[in-house]
C-alpha cells in the first residue's frame, strides 16, 4: 500500500533531514580545499595560482618562508624548505614537493595553534610562534616558548563559559575538563561569574579581535592560550557534533585538545595523542600517556 503524503509525518521530517544532510556535503566547501589544487608542485614553477595562500598557511603554522616572496605565487628555495620542515615533522618523506602525502595532511582540521618544528620559538600575543633558526623535529609532547604554566600552588582552576557558546557544547566541554582532571594534577570547577574565572570557553566568528581571525568550516577549529591567559576559542562555523559522526567535528575531542594548551602543553608528534595537531571527524580521542606525560613533566 502506497504512504499518502503528510500522513506519516516523522517519516517526512526524517527524509528531509536526510536531503539537507546530503546538500550540505555535497555543496560543502573547506577552509583549505585550494590545497588540493596544488598537488604536483614543485620548486621552480612561478605563477602558481593559491601559492601564496599557502605561503600563508605554513607561515601562520610555524614554518619559515622568506618574508619577500610571502605575497607572490613562485614555488622558490624557501617554500620548499617550509615544505621540507613540515614533511619532517609529519614523519612524511622531505620531499620539498607537494605530493599526494602531503597535501591530504595538509587539508585536514587542525587546531590553530602553530606546530613544533624546531626549538628556538618566541612567543607573540601568548600565541605559539616560533623564529627561522634551525629545522629539527621535537619528539612527543612539547611546551610552549618559555614553558610557561601554572603557579606550582595552583592546582584548582575555575572555568567559564562566554555567552556566546551554545548549550549544547556545554556538557561536552564539562567532559573534557572532567577527562584533564583525572588526568593531570589539577581539578577544575565551573563557576557562572566570569570574574572569578582562570579560564574562560567561547565560540567566535572570523576575525574576533585576538589576532587569530577563524577562516570558516573545515580549516581552523580552534585555539587557546598559553598559561596564564586563560582563554579558549571556538570557530563557531564549524559543523560541531556531540557524537563522533562523520564530517562533523566532536566538541569534546577539540576541547580536550585545547586544555590542554591552556595547560601549557603544545603539539604533539603522536598521532594517537590528544595534543596532535589535526583532529579528523568521527573521532572521540580521549587523553593518550603522552599528554598525561607532557602534562606531568611541565609541572615537576
Amino acid at each position: 500500500m502506497a504512504l499518502k503524503p503528510l500522513q506519516h509525518p516523522l517519516l517526512l521530517l526524517l527524509l528531509v533531514c536526510f536531503l539537507v544532510a546530503q546538500a550540505t556535503a555535497v555543496g560543502h566547501h573547506a577552509a583549505f580545499d585550494y590545497i588540493q589544487g596544488l598537488k604536483g608542485c614543485h620548486k621552480g614553477q612561478k605563477n602558481v595560482t593559491h601559492l601564496h595562500s599557502l605561503k600563508a598557511y605554513l607561515a601562520r603554522f610555524g614554518y619559515p618562508c622568506s618574508k619577500k616572496h610571502l605575497h607572490d605565487d613562485d614555488f622558490d628555495a624557501s617554500l620548499e624548505a617550509a615544505i621540507k620542515a613540515y614533511q619532517i615533522n609529519y614523519h612524511l618523506k622531505p620531499t620539498g614537493s607537494l605530493n599526494t602525502e602531503t597535501v591530504s595532511q595538509m587539508v585536514k582540521p587542525r587546531c590553530g595553534c602553530p606546530d613544533v618544528v624546531n626549538r628556538t620559538l618566541q612567543m607573540e600575543s601568548g600565541m605559539l610562534k616560533y623564529s627561522k633558526r634551525g629545522l629539527h623535529t621535537v619528539a612527543h609532547y612539547s611546551f610552549f616558548n618559555g614553558r610557561p604554566r601554572w603557579p606550582l600552588a595552583k592546582t584548582h582552576l575555575r572555568f567559564a563559559f562566554l555567552p556566546n557558546l551554545p548549550n549544547y557544547a556545554r556538557q561536552p566541554i564539562f567532559n573534557a575538563f572532567g577527562q584533564w582532571d583525572a588526568g593531570s594534577r589539577f581539578t577544575f570547577q565551573f563557576v557562572t561569574d566570569l570574574s572569578q574565572a582562570d579560564l574562560t570557553v567561547g565560540f567566535y566568528h572570523g576575525n574576533h579581535g585576538d589576532g587569530s581571525a577563524f577562516d570558516g568550516p573545515g580549516g581552523v577549529l580552534a585555539h587557546a592560550f598559553a598559561p596564564t591567559n586563560g582563554r579558549m576559542h571556538f570557530d563557531a562555523t564549524e559543523n560541531w557534533t556531540i557524537h563522533p559522526l562523520r564530517n562533523a567535528m566532536h566538541i569534546e575531542t577539540v576541547a580536550v585538545h585545547e586544555i590542554g594548551h591552556l595547560l601549557g602543553l603544545g603539539h604533539s608528534t603522536v598521532r594517537e595523542a590528544v595534543m596532535y595537531p589535526t583532529i579528523p571527524t568521527g573521532v572521540n580521542k580521549l587523553l593518550h600517556a603522552d599528554d598525561r606525560e607532557g602534562v606531568r613533566v611541565l609541572y615537576l
